[in-house]
């Protein structure tokens, strides 16, 4: 194996790194570092994570006040370098691998372009995330981008292996091998190209797919897979696509409960910096909770609902919820409406009581046939948390009764 300068090694279940040089000489390190390892300096032993998906994985907010660098963080660059990791950590057009070109509509080019110095977006999730799980465990990480912006599932499609770095799933998989055949987990944020009444409607199978793929093709079949719940879109919306953004954030959600090991959180609540993009202060929110995930503490999730009718409230309660439900402001975010997505203007009060909701109902009798929803709609206004800043999911359509 050849180990280059900055490059992470993925830790073993005894938290040791094996390496064995072309040259027959052999180190085992525990995890820390930094280490020289032959003629390589900086090189540490913990975890990789990589960051696949779409825009909002890729990084597209605002270089404003971005993440600071952390000695224990590094990056397997665009380019296929390891550096210490800094903001942006995705450089597509650095990158050996035709796909990254091809979606463009152009060619590889033949040397390494250079960086534009007047870059003003990129800022993604990935450095929050990783300087989090340090300060948490004190295990050195290692980030692999593999995003790419506008990507659909049938671009990341894993039947498209065999084309290597000519399809998204395969120079995924080409840099999995390159930096050493072990990583700690996947973080993933994509959908906003399955939206469409067609896309969305395959998106459960599609990404169910993806996450068995991944586990086949890396030999982990227990491997961590952490997803984001869709956030906001600012758009005049039609009816296919209000369908759309609503289905596939449901699937989101339920996806954990279908499948090991995989594990959501959301952007609902989250600022923009366009009409789609995390914003870059909230995407460090983003990172936390994506690490909160990763070590064990799940985002608060829907557990059930009960009519209270002695007192006329609907009692809905979320599991996974530490030190109580929190709200700035009046709650707000849920809402009651037909089979067909029509509002029925049934909720004037929510109180929120430890890790419930309870929503006072104008007309009880009206309960019959309405679904609930929180975080209806493209950009909905939802701010429930827990104490810890955990973000409750949209979800919907929840049938009462």
């Amino acid at each position: 194996m050849i180990v280059s300068d900055y490059q992470v090694l993925q830790r073993d279940a005894d938290n040791k790194a094996r390496v064995t040089l072309e040259s027959g000489e052999t180190f085992e390190l525990p995890v820390g570092g930094p280490y020289e390892v032959g003629s390589a300096k900086n090189v540490l032993v913990g975890d990789l994570w990589i960051l696949a998906g779409q825009s909002n994985m890729e990084g597209s907010a605002d270089l404003v006040d971005v993440e600071t660098p952390h000695p224990l963080v590094h990056s397997f660059q665009s380019r296929e370098e390891w550096s210490p990791a800094e903001e942006p950590l995705h450089w597509l057009g650095e990158s050996p691998r035709v796909v990254h070109h091809a979606i463009w509509g152009m060619t590889k080019p033949e040397s390494i372009p250079p960086r534009d110095p007047n870059r003003s977006k990129g800022a993604g999730l990935g450095l929050t995330f990783a300087k989090e799980m340090v300060a948490q465990t004190g295990v050195p990480i290692g980030l692999i981008p593999a995003s790419h912006g506008g990507t659909s599932m049938q671009q990341w499609d894993p039947a498209l292996r065999d084309h290597g770095g000519e399809s998204l799933y395969g120079a995924t998989r080409e840099r999995f091998r390159a930096i050493g055949g072990k990583v700690a987990g996947i973080l993933w944020y994509q959908g906003e190209s399955d939206t469409n009444p067609t896309d969305a409607a395959k998106y459960a199978q599609r990404m169910t797919t993806l996450i068995q793929s991944f586990r086949a093709d890396f030999q982990a079949p227990n491997l961590p897979f952490y997803l984001v719940q869709l956030g906001g879109f600012v758009a005049e919306p039609s009816q296919d696509m209000l369908r759309g953004w609503n289905q596939v954030r449901e699937i989101q959600r339920t996806l954990p409960e279908t499948m090991a090991n995989v594990g959501m959180v959301t952007a609902i609540d989250l600022g923009l910096d366009d009409v789609i993009h995390i914003d870059t202060q909230s995407l460090k929110t983003l990172g936390k909770r994506l690490a909160a995930a990763a070590l064990g503490k799940p985002a608060p999730a829907l557990k059930s609902m009960a009519f209270e009718a002695a007192n006329g409230w609907l009692r809905v309660s979320f599991d996974h919820v530490q030190g109580g439900l929190k709200a700035a402001g009046r709650p707000t975010g849920f809402s009651l409406r037909d089979a067909d997505g029509r509002d029925m203007p049934l909720i004037y009060k929510i109180i929120l009581d430890g890790t419930d909701a309870l929503l006072k109902i104008t007309e009880p009798t009206a309960l019959s046939g309405a679904h609930l929803w929180y975080g209806w709609g493209l950009e909905p206004y939802v701010n429930l948390t827990d104490a810890t800043g955990a973000a409750v999911p949209a979800f919907g359509p929840a049938r009462i009764g």
